[in-house]
Parts: C-alpha cells; structure tokens; sequence
C-alpha cells in the first residue's frame, strides 16, 4: 500500500532529506586520490550521528556500513574498505539518515581528481536522466511514466539502465511502495497523489545493463567490466513540480 504523507509528516521528511543531502555534500568533497572509502564513511556516520539521526543503510539487512561507496565498475553496495581511490576513479556514493521517525535518501557519482571524458560524460547523463524522469512525477502520471524517459534519454547515448534494481517509495521505512523502475513502457502503475514521497536513482551502464552481485551479496557490478554511475534523490509529489526533498545544492 501505498503511504500518502500528511504534512506533519512531510516536514519531518523535508528534515531527514535535508540532513541525507548534506550527508552526500560531505562524502563527495572527501572524494580524491589517497583517500580510502572506508574513511570517507566514518566521517559521513561522524557526520549524521552528531546530528541526532542514525545511517538509515548501518546494519540495514545486515549492511556492515553506512554509506555504499561504489566505484568504476561497480553499480551499488559497494561496502567501504581500505582500497585508497585512485585518480580517474569515479565513486558513487549512496547514503540514508534517518531523523525523527523518517528517511532521507540520495546518491550521486563523483570524480576522484581528473577522469576520462567517458567517465564525466557517464556520470553528467545519469544525473540528468534523473531530471528528465521527474518531469513526469506529477499528478495523473503514472509510476512507469518516470522510469520510461529516464531510459529512453539515457539509451539515446548508447547507455543502458540497470534492470535488476529500481526506485521506492520512502518514508518511515527506507524502502516503501511503490517501486519506481528506470525502464519500461509508460503508462503503467499507480497514479502519482500529492503527498507521495518516492526516490527515483538511475543506475547506467556505460555497456550492458546486466549485472552480477559479488560473493560478499551486496556488492554489485556491471557483468561486462563497463563503468558505471548512480544518482538519486528522494522527492515529493506535489499538487505542481515535485519537490526534491535531498536537495542536490551544486550536485
């Protein structure tokens, strides 16, 4: 069942996305070269906990960590390790804060010092796939109608869009209905209702869109070794244009 979130309600989750946003801000300034993922999560926890909220993703099915830190080939769930990032490394960042009852929930790919004009054009096109997604996350759309332009755009570079993980609903829990796929026909699903609150996260592939998840089951990479990227945010269905509750800032 879908949750339409009262006011009250949708306070608390502007909060939470806020706090996740700044969460996401700090761990793509500490992307650069000598820099381990493990340390850029200790500082992300540092970060939400002194802010009275938990990591929504610590311990989250037993998710050893509280940032995913994904980098080059691998799409999602990277766990943070002490593999220092490299120049031309592209990292993704995935986090959640949970405050005051709610979720926060965003993503976004960063570049460790310079990289390839590949890898900057990857990540440029799957945050902006996210933004021609939400053009439809408006009332009377459907669902899919979201997840059909972000791939359509995202196919129209030669990308593909993984197929094995798709978007939520988020509110008091992490993952919420309805699922909000990046592919597919438009037309189908539920209607958007104000007071929906979903994140939409693009996951492309700059080859094939399958993947494979590692013997640790969580990490998960492309199949073919291409490089990938990620870029999420949690939004609000409003009466007009969705609101982002993460609010990128400078992206």
């Amino acid at each position: 069942m879908i949750s339409i979130k009262s006011p009250r309600e949708i306070e608390k989750m502007r909060a939470a996305g806020r706090l996740t946003a700044q969460a996401r801000a700090l761990a793509g300034s500490l992307v650069r070269p000598g820099v381990t993922t493990l340390e850029i999560d200790r500082e992300v926890r540092k970060f939400i906990e002194s802010h009275g909220a938990k990591p929504s993703f610590l311990g989250y099915g037993g998710y050893p960590a509280s940032v995913c830190a994904s980098v080059n080939e691998v799409v999602i769930h990277g766990i943070p390790n002490h593999r220092k990032l490299e120049e031309g490394d592209i990292v993704s960042i995935d986090v959640g804060a949970y405050l005051d009852g709610f979720h926060g929930d965003c993503a976004a790919t960063f570049p460790c010092g310079e990289v390839s004009d590949e890898a900057r054009k990857l990540i440029e096109v799957t945050r902006q796939s996210f933004f021609e997604g939400i053009k439809f996350a408006r009332v009377g759309q459907r669902v899919s109608d979201v997840g059909h332009a972000v791939q359509q755009y995202v196919e129209s570079f030669g990308y593909s869009v993984v197929r094995d993980f798709v978007g939520h609903g988020v509110g008091s829990k992490m993952h919420e209905a309805p699922e909000v796929p990046n592919y597919g026909a438009a037309g189908h699903g539920a209607r958007f209702q104000p007071g929906m609150v979903i994140a939409v996260e693009p996951m492309v592939c700059a080859g094939d869109w399958h993947v494979r998840v590692l013997g640790d089951r969580w990490t998960t990479v492309s199949a073919d070794g291409s490089l990938t990227a990620h870029y999420e945010n949690t939004i609000l269905i409003t009466d007009g244009e969705p609101e982002i509750l993460t609010d990128p800032g400078e992206g």
